[in-house]
């Protein structure tokens, strides 16, 4: 067995197949030293702090490749500096290395603004400044939605959520108040449907029921009734509804007249003992005017009772009192008035009395 191993051409394959293989070798490694350029480096030029273009100008004289990506943006630098570089700026590289920039963009990255509408104030600080966004001013507006955000504000033009804006964008911030109270309500009567919905949202109200007659939704329509009824006292964020029609105000009375029945009820807040005070009585029974009649009654009541103080023509009865001292006739004198307080008149006066109370 070991004989065979060591026979002459076992031994001659041997170094055939090692000879072979340090060739594949040596030509493996001159091919490679051919391709990567073995010992042609390129030292990196320094193009830190540099501008963009100056950089990519001196790169390309030097036979280098380079990539340029946006950095974190940094006030402190000017636009489209270069900040960092790699590989480093020395260092030894292959010709048609590809070299990477890092260059200070023009502002801040630019960011999604968030859906942050009808949501509450503190909520929303917080979803903007999680973006790196700002609140500046708080612009308080009479509102239902009372700490509500109601518009997102940006030099004065209203923000849309998702808009993209730079990074420390400061925005503004409509919240609501609350609702403001007592608002007169507007008298929509002879206005198109367009024209009285428009003035609806300007009063801070809410557009109800819009039936028109025919049916249809044509905001040409005339509005020739409404509730609440012009300049009523209402609250912000209540409904008016209006009814609209191709004909005049003036051709709808009949319909103006079933609208009423149904939508201006008058409710009794009076004394109901006292009839006088009640306005829908006073408006359809007029006021009798018996009561006026009282008023004579008192100024002929004093007429009526004079006979019946007759005591006081007794005065002359006491300035009488002294003539029997010379006249024996007192008697004569005192039938005198008796004739006077006689008559049948005081007992039919009373009656009288009971008609007019009557």
């Amino acid at each position: 067995m070991l004989k065979s191993l060591f026979h002459w051409k076992v031994l001659v394959n041997l170094l055939l197949a090692a000879a072979v293989f340090t060739g594949l070798v040596w030509l493996t490694f001159r091919w490679l030293e051919l391709h990567t350029n073995h010992g042609k480096e390129i030292a990196v030029p320094n193009v830190m702090n540099k501008s963009v273009h100056d950089a990519i100008r001196i790169l390309d004289d030097s036979g280098l490749e380079y990539e340029v990506d946006s950095f974190k943006y940094d006030p402190k630098f000017r636009p489209f500096q270069v900040l960092q570089i790699y590989p480093s700026a020395g260092s030894h590289v292959k010709d048609g290395r590809t070299i990477i920039l890092k260059v200070n963009p023009r502002t801040y990255a630019q960011v999604s603004v968030p859906d942050i509408l009808d949501r509450y104030k503190g909520l929303a600080f917080r979803q903007l400044e999680q973006v790196g966004l700002k609140v500046g001013d708080t612009i308080f507006e009479p509102s239902i939605q009372r700490d509500a955000v109601l518009r997102m504000m940006y030099n004065g033009s209203v923000l849309k959520p998702g808009s993209l804006l730079p990074r420390f964008t400061t925005i503004d911030l409509v919240i609501g108040a609350g609702p403001r109270r007592n608002i007169t309500v507007p008298n929509l009567v002879g206005l198109t449907v367009q024209e009285a919905k428009a003035i609806i949202a300007q009063n801070l109200f809410e557009i109800g029921l819009v039936e028109h007659e025919d049916g249809g939704s044509d905001n040409a329509d005339i509005v020739y009734y409404q509730d609440p009824a012009p300049f009523d006292v209402r609250d912000q964020g209540m409904q008016i509804d209006i009814w609209a029609s191709k004909k005049t105000p003036a051709e709808m009375r009949g319909k103006i007249s079933q609208l009423d029945a149904m939508y201006r009820i008058k409710v009794d807040t009076s004394d109901p003992n006292d009839v006088y005070l009640n306005e829908s009585y006073r408006e359809e029974t007029p006021r009798p005017a018996a009561p006026r009649s009282e008023t004579p009654r008192s100024e002929t009541l004093p007429r009526e009772t004079q006979p019946a103080e007759a005591p006081k023509p007794t005065a002359p009865k006491t300035t009488v009192e002294p003539k029997p001292k010379t006249t024996a006739t007192p008697a004569s004198a005192v039938k005198s008035p008796e004739p006077k307080t006689t008559p049948a008149k005081p007992a039919e006066k009373p009656k009288a009395k009971k008609v007019i109370v009557e």
